[in-house]
């Protein structure tokens, strides 16, 4: 692979031993050309700081450790991980804002319309780009405890175009459907104060955007996600962001609490080990977000946080017909209503 140009390389991070106050260019804040690119990263870095804060309580063990970095031509990161938790084995909550220019198939792997983003510029030409956001997943011990992954991001390039995306989702190693009641009910609630549309839509998309084609079955069992969105006013989708990205504790923290203490078994947690290793064939072959850093030439050791300390691959295994793991693996194959 053509490593990225030295603007923005995966060795272009200097560590940082505490993030400036901001990690947008001076000329982008609140009074420059661009508001909107100051006021996103001020609502996600006060969102990273108030859940990774509600995680560490509910862990009651450890505590997120933060990396920050920046990088010479503009934005940079902020880090926060917690491993060997007594509930988390690993969860990580990353904030980067990134400057640069991107080839034209970075940019179509990046979102849903890509083609039209590159419009007007000559073929070969690099796209100069400014994004921002906020993205999480947290992998708990216990079987019954789900993952919960989320994203929430802003992006521009040099032409004006800006764009938001992002959604919440969870990954359940075993069905609970009062859980997945709360998990859904939680966003349609979000998504209903700010347009009854959202919630069929976003769900819709989470299903179709979260399967995994080689093996014909969703990642989990979704939530919302959203691209591309710049329909409305900027103002109005960035409170949505804002209202679903401060909804992540209220949606998932009650169901970890209910289950962090469930007794299990050595074979339930093989089988959330199998469940893992699904979640990393998704996201090293089809997450949008994945593909974009590594294009792009982000910090590898925050794009790849997304992935478990463990993970199984069991030659050809099937789930013993009739069991909950046969249950679940249906809701895979044929995603559910669940509000």
């Amino acid at each position: 692979v053509d490593a990225p140009p030295v603007n923005i390389g995966w060795d272009s991070h200097e560590p940082v031993d505490k993030a400036p106050d901001s990690l947008v260019r001076p000329g982008d804040g609140p009074d420059g050309n661009y508001p909107m690119r100051a006021r996103f990263e001020q609502m996600i870095r006060e969102a990273q700081i108030s859940i990774t804060e509600a995680i560490e309580k509910i862990d009651g063990k450890a505590k997120f450790q933060e990396d920050c970095w920046t990088r010479a031509n503009g934005g940079g990161g902020m880090s926060r991980v917690l491993k060997d938790g007594a509930v988390w084995e690993k969860a990580g909550v990353n904030l980067s804002v990134v400057y640069g220019s991107m080839p034209q198939e970075a940019l179509q792997a990046a979102t849903e319309r890509g083609v039209d983003r590159a419009k007007g510029m000559a073929p070969g030409e690099r796209v100069p780009f400014f994004a921002c956001g906020l993205s999480c997943v947290m992998h708990p011990r216990n079987p019954h405890c789900p993952t919960m992954h989320f994203n929430y991001r802003y992006f521009e390039t040099d032409g004006g175009v800006w764009w938001f995306g992002g959604g919440t989702d969870i990954t359940p190693a075993y069905l609970n459907t009062d859980d997945m009641k709360h998990f859904h009910g939680t966003y349609k609630e979000v998504c209903d104060r700010h347009d009854p549309e959202f919630y069929p839509k976003f769900k819709a998309w989470a299903d179709k955007y979260f399967i995994i084609s080689h093996r014909n079955e969703t990642r989990g069992l979704g939530g919302i996600f959203f691209d591309d969105l710049n329909d409305r006013e900027p103002e109005k989708l960035f409170d949505f962001a804002k209202d679903a990205v401060n909804s992540v504790v209220p949606a998932y923290g009650p169901i970890i609490e209910a289950h962090k203490d469930d007794p299990f078994t050595e074979q339930q947690k093989q089988w959330q080990l199998i469940r893992r290793g699904r979640y990393v064939e998704f996201n090293l072959v089809y997450d949008r977000g994945t593909v974009f850093g590594l294009k792009t030439g982000g910090r590898i050791e925050s794009i790849l946080m997304s992935l478990p300390e463990t993970a199984r691959w069991e030659y050809d295994h099937h789930p013993e017909p009739g069991s909950p793991e046969a249950d679940i693996m249906d809701a895979f194959k044929h995603p559910r209503e669940w509000v």
